[in-house]
């Protein structure tokens, strides 16, 4: 009786793997490209996989090698890894998609109208929440008033945030609510914005926005499950599969474990820890984390350096061009980078840190330098986020201190209307030097900070490659010397994305053992014209072999 059961139980088991060990799946007739460390730019036209991980990319000969493959049919198109998005916050996405958009507003009266046409459809929220403004944009190029909402809105708080989070714009409601008035001061790293008179405006930047942030509504994880689903589905459809998730407090971090555990992950999430949570000691303890096939990954900090340069909150050397008292705003107050950054590199996470303006990139350098001699963790393979204004002298010093530079090549296609205005034409020598920074080996990783940005990674692709805006200008691209080559933007968008989050072995190509995520496209974006690269569309979307979007 015994001898029977045992052999039951083989057989049942021989009998399982066998019916979850199912066929290849083969399509040919591809146009396909990745990037291999030793070859560059490669070219295939197959692809065979099985469950979820790459078997092999080649030529019509492995339909031999394959001969009972499941055969699909490319038709010609264009296939490619999955992108890698290096840089954007995920649940931030999410209600940016769920709530009022501010992007296209060509004034702040158009604004307002956009925001009481959106509360009026929605009476029963108790605040009206948006985002996207960017007073350089309008008219005059001044920031906002409270009392521009309060024209349409005065009964229910609003709360508006710039197009890089980085400022507030709230009615009379709202900081009436946070009992902010002419005797408020400044917290350290923010600013109330004021009148001659001393009285806010109603824009808050930085370490002011929490004032009347604490008031919003609470998030709780039915809003984070919402939020997940809509950004989940935006990405996939714009072909990313994999996305760095650039600073998430304790709340966000158990609710992507749970969702992880759940097998609830429909991206790959490589999230960073924010370093201003209070509990950051907690989560360091608790180790790295890697769950659900890889969709889930911790094992990084998000540390914040200063704010952003269209709200001149940008740390800088020397004071702003456009604003002679004004040198920007440290987030993180200089005596405190120290002890954090041996925190975290002391504790084995990779500690990447916020650093726009050129002080910012300096205190970087510094502390990264400082660090290292005291706890090591040069292998870590830190980074800094946006790396956008470094002064020459400090851009070698990222290859000494093997610094990774996590850069959005849109962003100096959107800032590019303002950055000589706020720093002068001696400053743009060190400003989104993409090229700089690869020729001295740097790896640099591609992103889009969305929602700061929209997250089209070819919008990226083709900002890379031409440092112009859809509209072809200005002729020969902004700072034309600090381009790329359309090889080195895919390679930061895949590859050197996968690298920057230690997930080079199993993300970035389609070499075998390698997770078969991949995107196929609309067009050879390697034989076209650079100024069609942003109109690019994802035909479908696989992550680990399955089908997850079809256009």
């Amino acid at each position: 009786m015994k001898r029977l059961t045992i052999r039951f139980i083989s057989l049942f088991s021989l009998v399982t793997s066998i019916t979850l060990s199912a066929a290849p799946t083969l399509i040919e007739n591809v146009q396909g490209y990745h990037i291999l460390p030793d070859k560059g730019l490669v070219t295939f036209s197959a692809l065979a996989f099985e469950d979820g991980k790459v078997l092999a990319t080649g030529d019509a000969s492995l339909l031999a090698k394959y001969p009972d493959a499941k055969r699909i049919d490319g038709q010609g198109k264009t296939l490619l890894p999955g992108l890698i998005d290096a840089h954007g916050h995920l649940l931030g996405l999410g209600d940016n998609l769920l709530q009022v958009e501010l992007r296209e507003a060509k004034s702040a009266k158009d604004a307002v109208a956009k925001v009481a046409e959106y509360a009026k459809a929605n009476p029963d929220l108790p605040w009206i929440v948006g985002r996207g403004w960017n007073q350089v944009l309008w008219p005059g190029k001044q920031f906002p008033t409270a009392a521009q909402i309060d024209t349409l809105i005065a009964d229910k708080p609003v709360w508006l945030e710039r197009v890089d989070g980085h400022a507030a714009w709230v009615n009379s409601k709202a900081l009436a609510l946070a009992g902010i008035d002419k005797n408020t001061k400044d917290p350290a790293g923010g600013q109330i914005v004021r009148d001659a008179q001393g009285n806010a405006t109603g824009v808050l930047i930085d370490n002011a926005m929490p004032l009347v942030g604490k008031h919003l509504p609470k998030i709780d994880d039915a809003a984070r499950a919402r939020a997940l689903k809509a950004a989940t589905g935006h990405l996939l459809s714009l072909g990313i599969t994999s996305m760095h998730d650039a600073g998430i407090d304790h709340e966000t971090y158990h609710f992507y474990l749970d969702q992880a555990k759940a097998n609830a992950l429909g991206v790959r999430i490589y999230a960073m820890i924010s370093a201003a949570d209070p509990i950051l000691d907690k989560m360091l303890e608790k180790g790295h984390q890697h769950l659900q096939d890889d969709r889930l990954w911790i094992q990084s900090v998000k540390a914040f350096g200063d704010g952003a340069l269209g709200s001149r909150g940008a740390a800088l050397l020397a004071p702003y061009s456009d604003d002679k008292d004004n040198r920007g705003l440290l987030v993180t107050a200089e005596k405190d980078l120290a002890p954090l950054f041996e925190k975290v590199l002391g504790a084995g996470f990779q500690l990447n840190y916020h650093a726009i303006g050129d002080r910012a990139n300096r205190l970087a350098m510094d502390n990264f330098s400082a660090a290292y001699k005291k706890v090591g963790g040069r292998e870590l393979r830190n980074r800094v986020e946006h790396a956008q204004i470094v002064s020459p002298e400090d851009i070698p010093r990222f290859k000494t201190l093997d610094i990774i530079a996590s850069m959005q090549p849109v962003h100096a296609t959107s800032d590019m209307n303002m950055a000589g205005d706020r720093l002068g034409e001696e400053r743009l020598q060190g400003a989104y030097a993409w090229q700089s920074f690869l020729k001295q080996g740097t790896v640099v990783a591609a992103g889009s900070d969305f929602p700061v940005e929209l997250a089209n990674p070819f919008h990226g692709l083709y900002s890379a490659v031409t440092r112009q805006n859809h509209a072809g200008e200005p002729p020969g691209g902004w700072l034309p010397e600090e381009k790329l080559t359309l090889e080195q933007a895919f390679r930061a968008f895949t590859l050197d994305a996968a690298y920057a989050a230690h997930q080079e072995n199993i993300l970035g190509n389609l070499e075998a053992g390698k997770w078969a995520d991949f995107i196929l496209i609309d067009r050879d974006i390697f034989n076209i014209d650079a100024s069609t690269l942003w109109q690019t569309q994802v035909l479908q979307t696989w992550l680990a072999g399955e089908s997850v979007f079809q256009h």
